[in-house]
């Protein structure tokens, strides 16, 4: 996987029902943790298409994907 820059965007790459979140939804990459057992995770922020944040959350580095030139975005209503 390629290196996640941040403040770029990136696609889920699991589910995440408690944000009401799921795979390929398009996420902004804010924050780099470090777990103690020496993981990787970013902070996410997500937003609606009109710009309101919808959800910030943690995550780790095995639940991004960075975007692709052959990929398209697309809109769904969060429920």
């Amino acid at each position: 996987m390629a290196a996640l820059e941040l403040y770029t965007d990136a696609a889920l790459c699991v589910d995440l029902p408690a944000q009401r979140l799921r795979r390929g939804d398009v996420v902004r990459v804010v924050e780099r943790h470090s777990g103690p057992d020496g993981s990787e995770g970013f902070s996410i922020e997500v937003f609606s298409a009109t710009g309101d944040t919808l959800a910030v959350t943690a995550v780790p580095a095995s639940a991004l994907e960075p975007l692709r030139a052959d990929e398209v975005l697309c809109v769904r209503q969060v429920g």
